[in-house]
């Protein structure tokens, strides 16, 4: 099978090992098309050329960079006629230019088509972007849902294909592992990070939960954004800034050592009229390394944890700092969230486990007139 993936994402260099796993299927020819840059509202993400064996990371400019409903590879037709693929997977949301022209022209070279969506929130775009979705949910072979939420949002928004509910990347367990061992004689320390601090993300419910805390404790929150002089202020106006720990954005690979020095991550997000957390990615990072989570019920968190940590309701101040008590006082409980949510990443969430489901929706793609079950 020839496979051509255009993904922007896969600029970040720890997102490549789902890639090279994926090239180690013998069945599966790769090409991954990315731009050189994205620019993104938080800043220029350039391409981390870090993980690229056994397949080909193409670099192509894109036109209306930074535009996520208006930018598109001119390149294409050009690469698909030098490819000539089987399947062109197109791993963006089903309402921008890109996946339109991507499908149409793709389809025109006689290849199969899937797209990606982390979408869980129904949104009405104008035209000409509404057209562009119907003829897209209308003319694809596969979708691939980000969350479980997103199945019926597509479904509801009139995709009646083949579908499965599947993240867009896992973590590499050899990269994201448990320390040898852990400090014990140090302060608790409980971790927040997020690329972007923004009012959605409830880091301002951690702060206000972390200051009814006894004991001997601090608060490291990763991240950047508009929210962050205003947790600064609160966390001087709690009195409790001299534990509080602002430790700015961190780069892709210092995130696992960065995780590795907590005992508890948390996930606050709140759930807002345009936004509910579409998964959590640093949840399955930070279970991969063996560190208990705890999560508000917002989105696809709950599904993301299972019964691998603590779940508590979206806002709810005081459940929250009662679970952090739990992970605070109780040493076997944290060491029984630990082995569950390595666990859990092991089963579910690896690049490994994630590429061959991804290879699996391919094969069924390629196969002449099989049915592609849905999930």
């Amino acid at each position: 099978m020839r496979v051509l993936m255009l993904s922007k994402a896969c600029l970040v260099g720890a997102y490549q090992t789902k890639l090279e796993a994926i090239a180690r299927f013998p069945d599966v020819e790769l090409i991954a098309l990315v731009p050189p840059s994205w620019d993104d509202p938080d800043g220029r993400v350039t391409l981390e050329r870090c993980y690229t064996d056994g397949y080909e990371l193409l670099v192509d400019p894109i036109r209306f960079n930074g535009h996520y409903h208006t930018y598109y590879y001119p390149t294409l037709p050009q690469r698909l006629r030098q490819f000539r693929p089987d399947i062109v997977h197109i791993d963006e949301e089903p309402y921008n230019l890109a996946t339109w022209l991507a499908m149409r022209q793709a389809r025109a070279a006689g290849a199969r088509t899937l797209f990606f969506t982390w979408q869980n929130i129904a949104r009405r775009y104008p035209l000409p972007f509404r057209l562009m979705e119907q003829q897209v949910l209308a003319g694809s072979d596969y979708a691939i849902m980000g969350n479980r939420e997103a199945a019926g949002i597509w479904q509801a928004k009139g995709y009646a294909g083949p579908y499965r509910v599947l993240p867009q990347f896992g973590v590499d367990p050899a990269l994201f592992s448990p320390p040898p061992a852990r400090d014990h004689g140090r302060a608790f320390v409980i971790g927040s990070a997020n690329r972007r601090l923004v009012p959605e993300k409830g880091v301002d419910l951690l702060l206000r939960a972390a200051a009814g805390l006894p004991g001997v404790w601090r608060l490291r929150i990763a991240g950047d954004g508009p929210a962050l002089p205003g947790l600064r202020r609160l966390a001087e106006e709690l009195g409790i800034a001299a534990r509080v720990d602002f430790d700015g954005p961190i780069p892709s690979g210092q995130v696992p050592a960065y995780l590795r020095d907590v005992d508890v991550l948390a996930l606050t997000s709140r759930t807002l009229p345009n936004w509910k957390e579409q998964f959590g990615r640093v949840l399955i990072e930070a279970m991969a390394c063996g560190v208990p989570v705890i999560g508000s019920r917002c989105g696809e968190i709950p599904h993301v944890i299972g019964d691998a940590g603590l779940i508590v309701p979206e806002e709810d101040i005081d459940a929250l700092r009662a679970g952090l008590l739990q992970f605070m006082q109780n040493d076997d409980l944290r060491r029984e969230f630990s082995r569950r949510g390595r666990q859990r990443v092991l089963e579910h969430f690896t690049q490994a486990s994630i590429a061959a489901e991804t290879v699996a929706i391919y094969r069924s793609l390629s196969a002449p007139g099989a049915a592609v079950p849905l999930d």
